[in-house]
């Protein structure tokens, strides 16, 4: 068999190298993934952040959680604040926009009573009380964040005083998470999540409701 039939009959049966020649091997080109890493990312720092808090996180422990390099955040996120903006603004956004008004304090409430369980959204509450403190935590993206919840929320009620009663509604689900997650005070703690929102619930119900707030006056009659 000469050169040529040699070559074609390795053509056809798909042999190995002719005359010597070395195999192709075709190089890996594809692109990092910026856009799944960077995402990847934020899921796992927020996960840290509402666990451990702001300022006992570090950038090693997100890194390892991510399974990326630590000089990898940096170039994405430029510090451990930044990060955390990002995971609020995030976190947020994310919650805001897929949640019925009417749902939204029952989504953040659970998620703080069942620790972040669910969608990464959800523990948005965790990660919120646990920085809040800090002062180096973005306080600017946590206050608009309560902000922008707390909108929403007085967007069900068609009372007057609306914006108060929302408020209102804001500082007793931050001073449950509070109590069950920073502090750790029982019965409260160890609560059934369900137990827990049916009570909460029910109260949220009558505080956005139209009506009038009884005042000091119809107490003492």
């Amino acid at each position: 068999m000469d050169t040529s039939e040699h070559t074609r009959h390795q053509e056809r049966t798909g042999g190995g190298p002719v005359n010597g020649d070395l195999p192709h091997r075709p190089r890996d080109h594809r692109p990092r993934d910026a856009r799944s890493t960077r995402t990847r990312i934020l899921h796992a720092a927020g996960a840290v952040f509402a666990e451990r808090g702001y300022e006992a996180a570090t950038v090693r422990d997100i890194a390892s959680r991510a399974g990326v390099n630590q000089a990898l955040i940096f170039r994405y996120f430029g510090s451990k604040k930044a990060l955390l903006t990002e995971v609020m603004a995030e976190g947020g956004k994310e919650q805001l926009s897929h949640t019925p008004p009417d749902r939204l304090f029952e989504t953040a409430l659970r998620g703080v009573l069942e620790e972040g369980g669910k969608p990464d959204s959800d523990r948005l509450l965790a990660v919120y009380l646990r920085s809040i403190g800090s002062a180096d935590a973005a306080p600017d993206t946590v206050r608009a964040l309560g902000e922008e919840y707390a909108a929403a929320l007085a967007g069900l009620s068609s009372a007057d005083d609306s914006e108060l009663r929302a408020q209102l509604a804001m500082a007793w689900l931050l001073g449950i998470g509070l109590m069950r997650v920073v502090v750790g005070q029982e019965p409260l703690a160890s609560a059934a999540p369900d137990e827990i929102c049916s009570h909460v619930l029910t109260a949220l119900e009558g505080l956005l409701q139209d009506g009038e707030v009884p005042g000091p006056e119809h107490g003492s009659e």
